[in-house]
C-alpha cells in the first residue's frame, strides 16, 4: 500500500513538473506537503524567481516555525533578499514571528521598520516577541505608538501588552490598556478579562482583580488559572488554595496549569495537608503523568519538610527532568537527615547525561555547605569550571558560602575575588565567613570595602557584622555598626541585632552597659536577649544583674528548666547555697524537670 501511495505521489510530481517552470518546482513541491524538499529545493536554486507570489512561500517559512528550524528560516530570508524578492504585508509579519520565536528581536525590528504598511497583526506580532523575550518596556512603547498611529488593536495585542506590564509590575500601564479596554469591543472577551485578573492580582492590585474576576459572566479554566496563579505569584497560598476548591465547586475541571499554580502557593505557606489534598485530587483527575505537575509536587512536598512523600512522587516519574531533580535536591539540602539523597540524585542525573543547570549546582554546593562536605563540594566547583563558562550571581555566592561554613576561608577570598559581579548577598556571605571563622577584623575591613564600592547593606549584613565583632570581641567597632545600622541606613534593629551586641557587652564584662542597652531597646526583649545577659552573669558572678534576667526569663517561660538551672548555678558559684537550694525546690513544686543531655555520636 505504501509502496502504491509512493507511486502516485511521484507521478503526480511529475505530471506537474512538466505544467509549471522548473524554477518553481518547491511550489509542487509545498502543494503535495513535502516541506522539507520543497525548502531544499529552493535554496539550492541561487537565481530564483522573484516574480513569484509571497504566498509561495509562507507555507515554507511557516514550516520553518513550526519545526524550529532557525537557519532554514535565515537562509529562505536571505534568498529573497538576494532575488530582490519584496515579501508582501502577510509574510513580512510572519517574518517578524519567526524572528521574535528565537529571541532575534534585533532583526524582527528591522524587518518590521522595514514595511511600508502595517496590520494590527504585525504590530501584535512584534508586541509579543518584545513581551515573551524579556523586552517587556519596549513591548509597552510599541503598544502605546501603535496606539498613536490611530490603529485599534484586538484581543491578542491587549493580551500582550497586559503580560508586558504584568512583567516589570507597571501598574500605571496596566491600568491605562484596562481603560483602553473599556471603551473597545473586547470588554466582555473572556482572553482580555482573564489577562486583566492576572496583571492586576500580579502587579499588587488584589481587589481590584478580584472585583473583574466577580464580575466574569463566564469563567472557563484559563481565567480561573489567572487568579490561582496570580496568588500563587503574591504568596496567598490560602487564598489560592480558597479559589482551587471553588473552582471544582464551579464545575470547572483543573488543568495542569492550575495544578502546578495551587502547588507552589501551598508550598509557600507549607500546609501539607492541603498538598496532600491537591496530590488526591491529581490523581483522580489523571494529570499525575504530567512532568509540570509531578514536578511542582515533588516542589510542595518538599519545602513542606515531607521529603519521604517528595522522594516517593520522584521514583514514580517515568520522565524525571531536571527542574523535579532540583526540587528535590533543595529539599534535601534543608533537612541534613537528607542530604545523602541530595548526593544520590546529582550523581543519578550526571551519569544520565542530563544538562545540569545553575540551580541545580548552586542547591548541591548548599548541601555541601550544611553537611559539611568540602571534598564534593571542591568537584562541582571543578565541574562549574568545565561546563558553565556563564557563573552568575547566585551561584557565586553559594560558592563562596560553602567554602567559608567548610572552613576554607581562603577559597571563599577566592571565589569572592573572581566574580565579575556582585550583590549584597555576595559581600554578606564573605563577611558571614569572617565572622564564623573568628576573623573579626577581615569582616570589619571587608564591610569598608563594600560601603567604598556603594553597595548598600541590609539587616543581614549587619547581623553577620555584629555577630564577628562579638566573636573577635571589637566592642567599639560593634557599637559603631549598630549607631550606623539606625543613623546611617535607617535600618530597624531586631532582636537578633540586640542579642549580638548584648553579648559583645556581656563577654567582655560590661553587664550593666549590656543591662542598659536592654532597657533602652524601642522593641520588647525576648528570651534571648535575657538568656545572653543571665549567662553573663553566671560567668562574671553578678548576683543583683543575674536576678532581674532570671525573672525576666521566668515571666516569659516558666516552663524552661534552664532558666531555673542557671540562676541556681549564679548562686552557687557565689557561694550561696540556701538561694540555689530554693531554685531547685520550686523546679520541684512546679514538676519541672531538668532537660536530659544527649550526644550527636
Amino acid at each position: 500500500m505504501n509502496a502504491i501511495r509512493k507511486y502516485l505521489s511521484v507521478r503526480r510530481l511529475s505530471q506537474l513538473s512538466h505544467c509549471i517552470n522548473p524554477d518553481t518546482e518547491f511550489v509542487t513541491l509545498c502543494k503535495l506537503g513535502r516541506h522539507r524538499e520543497a525548502l531544499d529545493s529552493l535554496l539550492s536554486d541561487r537565481t530564483g524567481d522573484p516574480s513569484l507570489p509571497s504566498s509561495a512561500y509562507s507555507p515554507l517559512l511557516q514550516f520553518c516555525i513550526d519545526s524550529g528550524a532557525r537557519d532554514d528560516g535565515v537562509a529562505l530570508h536571505r534568498h529573497l533578499l538576494s532575488t530582490r524578492h519584496t515579501p508582501d504585508l502577510h509574510l513580512s509579519t510572519k517574518f517578524i514571528i519567526f524572528y521574535a520565536k528565537f529571541g532575534d528581536l534585533t532583526t524582527a525590528r528591522t524587518v518590521f521598520d522595514d514595511m511600508p504598511e502595517r496590520s494590527v497583526v504585525t504590530w501584535t506580532a512584534l508586541i509579543s516577541g518584545c513581551s515573551r523575550n524579556g523586552r517587556a518596556e519596549e513591548a509597552l512603547e510599541v503598544f502605546f505608538q501603535m496606539r498613536s498611529t490611530g490603529l485599534k488593536a484586538n484581543q491578542y495585542t491587549y493580551g500582550s501588552a497586559l503580560r508586558a506590564c504584568t512583567s516589570v509590575g507597571c501598574i500605571s500601564s496596566g491600568q491605562q490598556i484596562h481603560g483602553c479596554i473599556a471603551k473597545s469591543r473586547f470588554q466582555d472577551d473572556l482572553f482580555v478579562q482573564s489577562a486583566l485578573v492576572d496583571m492586576h492580582l500580579k502587579c499588587g492590585s488584589v481587589d481590584d482583580a478580584w472585583h473583574l474576576f466577580r464580575k466574569m459572566e463566564k469563567r472557563d479554566v484559563v481565567a480561573w488559572n489567572s487568579i490561582v496563579g496570580g496568588c500563587a505569584v503574591r504568596g496567598l497560598g490560602d487564598g489560592a488554595f480558597g479559589v482551587f476548591c471553588s473552582m471544582i465547586k464551579d464545575g470547572v475541571q483543573p488543568d495542569h496549569f492550575t495544578y502546578a499554580s495551587v502547588l507552589r502557593a501551598c508550598g509557600v505557606v507549607r500546609v501539607l495537608v492541603h498538598v496532600n489534598q491537591i496530590h488526591a485530587s491529581i490523581v483522580k483527575s489523571g494529570h499525575g503523568s504530567h512532568c509540570a505537575v509531578s514536578g511542582s509536587l515533588v516542589d510542595a512536598y518538599a519545602k513542606c519538610k515531607s521529603l519521604g512523600e517528595a522522594k516517593q512522587v520522584y521514583d514514580s516519574m517515568v520522565d524525571r527532568d531536571l527542574i523535579s531533580s532540583t526540587a528535590l535536591v533543595t529539599g534535601c539540602a534543608m533537612d541534613i537527615n537528607y542530604s545523602w539523597k541530595a548526593f544520590e540524585i546529582f550523581c543519578e542525573i550526571n551519569n544520565m547525561g542530563m544538562k545540569i543547570d545553575n540551580v541545580m549546582l548552586s542547591s548541591m554546593l548548599n548541601v555541601c555547605a550544611n553537611v559539611p562536605s568540602l571534598d564534593f563540594g571542591r568537584q562541582i566547583h571543578a565541574q562549574m569550571f568545565k561546563n558553565h563558562s556563564d557563573i552568575d550571581v547566585p551561584l557565586g555566592n553559594a560558592l563562596i558560602d560553602m567554602y567559608a561554613k567548610s572552613g576554607e576561608l581562603q577559597d571563599a577570598c577566592h571565589a569572592f575575588d573572581e566574580m565579575r559581579y556582585k550583590n549584597v548577598i555576595s559581600w554578606t556571605s564573605l563577611i558571614t565567613g569572617y565572622g564564623k571563622n573568628g576573623c573579626g577584623e577581615g569582616a570589619v575591613t571587608l564591610f569598608s570595602k563594600m560601603e567604598e564600592n556603594g553597595v548598600k547593606p541590609n539587616d543581614i549584613t549587619f547581623l553577620a557584622l555584629l555577630f564577628a565583632c562579638s566573636h573577635s570581641g571589637l566592642v567599639s567597632k560593634g557599637l559603631e555598626c549598630l549607631n550606623s545600622m539606625v543613623t546611617k541606613y535607617h535600618i530597624n534593629p531586631r532582636n537578633e541585632h540586640y542579642s549580638c551586641v548584648v553579648d559583645l557587652l556581656a563577654r567582655r564584662g560590661l553587664l550593666q552597659e549590656a543591662y542598659d542597652l536592654v532597657c533602652k531597646m524601642n522593641i520588647k526583649p525576648n528570651a534571648s536577649l535575657w538568656g545572653a545577659v543571665l549567662g553573663a552573669c553566671r560567668v562574671h558572678g553578678d548576683i543583683s544583674l543575674g536576678e532581674v534576667s532570671a525573672k525576666h526569663l521566668l515571666n516569659l517561660f516558666p516552663d524552661k528548666s534552664v532558666n531555673y538551672v542557671v540562676l541556681s548555678n549564679v548562686y552557687a558559684a557565689a557561694g550561696l547555697w540556701e538561694p540555689a537550694w530554693k531554685m531547685r525546690q520550686m523546679m520541684e513544686a512546679r514538676s519541672i524537670k531538668k532537660d536530659s543531655g544527649y550526644s550527636y555520636i
